[in-house]
């Protein structure tokens, strides 16, 4: 075949997406795949992982196989596929009998650039006849890290996937993509996976944007903090986390009973109530979903303005992920670890009491326990760390800040100190840590006209959602919104400069914006 060119590439990055250039690490993965070779992308949440098979996808002749754990998110994914122009689909339980071998016959005739599937279905014979009649240049696997049992999220079915692609009369590139893998991690996604040779990418840990703080707090303390930290961010989108079920009901009512806009969402609900929490969140209905884990993986919301922790989760990579939820958009953005020696307890009792796989042998089943005892200890490091939480988090990833030597100053760590620096008055010092620790500052984003051009846009933006069916953040993230707000275009040309505006977006809600902007 042909190999499209990276210049190719950054055409398809500005008219589609509307972006002027690549994040870093997208550059160098996507030229490895146009050249035929395998990668392993390892970014931070909210990177733009998902750009680094989208591209190539739409380069591509054939059809191109996302293979993802998120079967609840699939329907997003493709919608948000079409707003810029790219032809998509998914293939998995949520699709009626009757309607799958409708979806596999025009896939195989070329309606779509990109399909996302399930890793359970690699195994179907349906699936797999399909697939071997069909032009699949690239097998993008999402998630990666589910296929090594050292990391958070071990998912057996992932097993499966390097002998589907053996199935296959052509082998495919394959890229693996993840946001949290240490370096045990990657050698077993790259073992598992079959990578040939793959062009590795590591982009840096680091968040900038996002203010990480910690503070130790009874459940009590706890609950009193999320309710004075919501007073102080009207308006503002957040996710609060618990570590059980009985606690979600109970801060959900808390919240509720003082007039807050929240949801619930946790295994205990129906599939119609997590449905419809997910649904009033992701639609900007609501201001604060309140969950277990059971909420967020893949969730590519992009104005979540904070994520508080109410309590330890088992693991840093599970921590970062949660809080990485936070500034997707780049905007800055809260994360906060409220915990107390309690949690410990209780993280112990949940690892000892985790459903595993009845397949796992003895062997197996007690070096996973081991290893999450393991990655336990180190979110329990994090949680009492006197040093850099930032620098903390990358070292733990393999990584190191560069040039930042005496403090961050965007933790809460650093920021205490610094203030305790520029303070010469010993009152502070009997001030609880989390008192001092409570107010990151933070720059106002824009002037206070500016702020009232950008909620009228975030209205605009929703009403528009609406109308279409779909999510806020797929019209326009807040970061395209405040980058309009500050280049104040006057017309199509100067809109279509905007980051985050391509040419398809600006046929559809171009003069919309223009007249909000201008009126």
């Amino acid at each position: 075949m042909s190999w499209p060119t990276i210049e190719d590439a950054r055409l398809v990055l500005t008219d589609k997406f509307g972006y002027p250039s690549f994040r870093p690490g997208q550059e160098s993965v996507i030229d490895a795949i146009l050249r035929g070779n395998d990668a392993l992308a390892v970014m931070p949440t909210g990177a733009g992982k998902s750009i680094c098979y989208q591209i190539p996808a739409v380069l591509f002749e054939g059809l191109t196989l996302v293979v993802s754990p998120l079967i609840s998110l699939m329907d997003d994914q493709v919608r948000s596929l079409r707003e810029v122009g790219i032809r998509g689909s998914y293939f998995n339980s949520t699709l009626k009998p009757r309607v799958r071998p409708e979806v596999l016959r025009r896939a195989r005739e070329g309606w779509y650039d990109i399909m996302y599937v399930a890793p359970e279905r690699l195994t179907d014979p349906q699936f797999v006849e399909f697939a071997a009649s069909t032009r699949i240049p690239l097998l993008a696997v999402d998630e990666a890290h589910c296929v090594s049992q050292w990391g958070q999220d071990f998912r057996p079915a992932y097993r499966q996937i390097s002998s589907f692609v053996e199935q296959l009369p052509t082998r495919p590139v394959v890229c693996a993509l993840t946001a949290t893998a240490t370096n045990r991690v990657r050698r077993d996604v790259t073992e598992l996976l079959a990578l040939h040779e793959p062009h590795v990418q590591v982009s840096g840990f680091d968040r900038p944007n996002l203010r990480l703080a910690v503070h130790e707090l009874t459940p009590r303390e706890r609950a009193r903090w999320i309710v004075s930290y919501l007073a102080r961010h009207k308006g503002e989108t957040g996710i609060v986390y618990a570590m059980t079920r009985k606690r979600v009901d109970e801060l959900f009512d808390l919240l509720d009973a003082q007039g807050y806009a929240a949801v619930a969402y946790h295994a205990g609900y129906s599939n119609e109530d997590r449905t419809a929490a997910q649904e009033r969140f992701a639609n900007d209905d609501v201001q604060v979903m309140v969950a277990t884990n059971a909420f967020g993986m893949g969730i590519d919301k992009s104005n979540v303005r904070f994520v508080i922790n109410d309590g330890m989760p088992l693991s840093l990579e599970e921590y970062y992920q949660e809080a990485g939820r936070a500034g997707r958009d780049g905007e800055p953005a809260e994360c906060h670890l409220l915990w107390s020696r309690g949690d410990i307890r209780t993280a112990h009792f949940l690892i000892d009491n985790t459903e595993l796989d009845p397949q796992l042998s003895r062997f197996e089943r007690d070096r996973f326990l081991d290893n999450r005892n393991r990655l336990l200890g180190s979110m329990i490091g994090y949680a009492m760390s006197t040093s850099c939480l930032r620098r903390r988090i990358v070292r733990y990833f393999g990584q190191d800040l560069e040039g930042v030597d005496e403090g961050c100053q965007t933790c809460s760590v650093c920021g205490w100190k610094e203030e305790r620096r520029k303070n010469t008055d010993d009152s502070k010092d009997l001030l609880p840590r989390h008192e001092s620790q409570n107010a990151l500052a933070e720059e106002p984003y824009v002037d206070e006209e500016g702020e009232r051009l950008f909620q009228r846009l975030r209205s605009l933006r929703k009403r528009l959602a609406e109308e279409r069916g779909l999510r806020p953040y797929l019209v326009f993230s807040d970061a395209t919104l405040r980058a309009m707000v500050r280049a104040h275009p006057q017309d199509e040309e100067e809109l279509l400069c905007v980051s985050g505006v391509g040419q398809k977006k600006l046929e559809q809600y171009g003069q919309a914006f223009l007249d909000e902007i201008n009126r």
